[in-house]
């Protein structure tokens, strides 16, 4: 079995492809490891909180380790965390990486570039599958998240803070990728196959900020039944 982490953002391709390796008899699953930005103490684009994170993380049954990244953080910046980081989990067995993308090869190259010389693989368990055929699979076999951030110039605002679910889907533009791989929004995932209980939440504010909007979602641990449902919309420059 391959010693393996799980490149984490907290959405929904990196929780699918983590199901498709709990669900593989060469893997042994190390661990997630998941990069944050420093100064918001927040997964970058993603918007979520480092506090569900550790939900997430606990859920799944695996160690969490975050990366913390300087705001702004230069490539150099990057490039030395990563690659501090890189060696640590050589040293400690780690063989293999695994991502969640799909089909953007100028991003799986920089991974394998990244990981060249190293001796840890970088691994895409959901590689070229069509996301038109993904994002209902995921549906289809109980994937449950929401949308946490959006580009505004590639979706309309309202969808921020929506369930992904078969209506989301259904009203997406022919243009969008279902799966938004190519940067129209990002999600958390709080149920499905992956997890082992599902994570409460309520989405809270949503906001504009850097030409984005952000919904944040909140830690809801009163009522389990509770729907998701949005507190307030406002959008603004406020963080």
């Amino acid at each position: 079995m391959k010693k393996t982490l799980m490149s984490w953002s907290s959405g929904k391709d990196s929780a699918w492809a983590l199901y498709q390796l709990q669900r593989d008899p060469t893997i042994e699953l190390m661990g997630l490891v998941c990069t944050i930005n420093e100064e918001f103490d927040r997964v970058a684009m993603h918007g979520v909180r480092v506090e569900l994170l550790k939900a997430q993380a606990s859920s799944i049954g695996l160690p969490l380790e975050i990366l913390a990244l300087p705001n702004p953080c230069s490539h150099k910046d990057y490039e030395q965390i990563m690659g501090d980081f890189v060696a640590r989990i050589k040293e400690d067995g780690i063989e293999c990486m695994a991502f969640g993308d799909l089909y953007l090869e100028d991003i799986r190259a920089y991974r394998e570039e990244a990981m060249a010389g190293s001796g840890i693989t970088p691994i895409f368990p959901l590689w070229n599958i069509p996301t038109k055929q993904l994002s209902r699979e995921m549906l289809d076999n109980g994937l449950r998240t929401v949308i946490t951030c959006i580009d505004p110039k590639q979706v309309p605002v309202e969808l921020a803070g929506r369930e992904y679910d078969h209506a989301f889907l259904d009203e997406l533009a022919d243009s969008v990728d279902p799966c938004g791989e190519n940067g129209e929004f990002h999600s958390f995932v709080f149920d499905g196959p992956m997890f082992r209980n599902k994570i409460e939440i309520t989405v809270g504010e949503i906001v504009e900020r850097d030409n984005f909007i952000f919904a944040d979602l909140l830690p809801d641990n009163t009522v389990a039944s509770q729907p998701i449902e949005t507190i307030s919309r406002t959008y603004s420059d406020e963080t």
